[in-house]
């Protein structure tokens, strides 16, 4: 029961912990004339995030600009850098969508040394849970008729699967967890 209670508390000080950096992020967005992409793009890629997992940077101000570049960065390359042939979006959806299936199948969910996920049982289920929400959002991005919302989320999921791999724990310093805990120490 201490330990559940524990959890409990550690999990409420992540969420409360997190909100100054979204609140952060949407008066960027709002400062660029970009906040309502911006909430939308949050509301939107988080559940793909936190079922795929990825790299943590260490430091508050580390956090913030990851966050900056996987949320805000998507936004404004889709806003000022036009497509306008509608078949684009189709090729890259498809190109996107195949190489997310291979990294999620390959990586997901990454978690690190200081988050891990050590439950079989939630691996698989995070796992399941990432191919839904890329499902969902590849939808998403194939029937709006905003482009700049349907290039931003390509733009954000293919981001956001190069914080999983191999690469990206290395330039980050960071490590996935069963490169610290073995079957003995779980």
């Amino acid at each position: 029961m201490k330990k559940k209670k524990q959890l409990l508390v550690l999990e409420y000080s992540y969420y409360f912990g997190e909100l100054p950096k979204i609140f952060a992020l949407f008066i960027l967005g709002f400062l660029l004339q970009i906040g309502w992409y911006s909430i939308l793009i949050y509301l939107l890629l988080a559940p793909y995030r936190s079922f795929t997992g990825g790299f943590h940077l260490k430091t508050h101000w580390g956090c913030m600009l990851s966050s900056i570049v996987l949320y805000i960065i998507p936004i404004l390359v889709a806003k000022y850098i036009n497509i306008s042939q509608d078949y684009i979006v189709y090729i890259m959806t498809g190109v996107v969508g195949i190489l997310s299936v291979v990294f999620i199948f390959k990586y997901a969910p990454a978690d690190t040394e200081n988050i891990p996920i050590l439950s079989k049982k939630e691996r698989k289920v995070k796992r399941i849970k990432s191919y839904i929400s890329l499902v969902i959002l590849l939808i998403i991005i194939l029937v709006i008729p905003d482009k700049i919302i349907s290039y931003m989320l390509l733009y954000g999921i293919f981001l956001q699967n190069l914080t999983l791999t191999p690469i990206a724990y290395k330039l980050t310093k960071n490590k996935y967890s069963y490169e610290v805990y073995t079957e003995e120490t779980v």
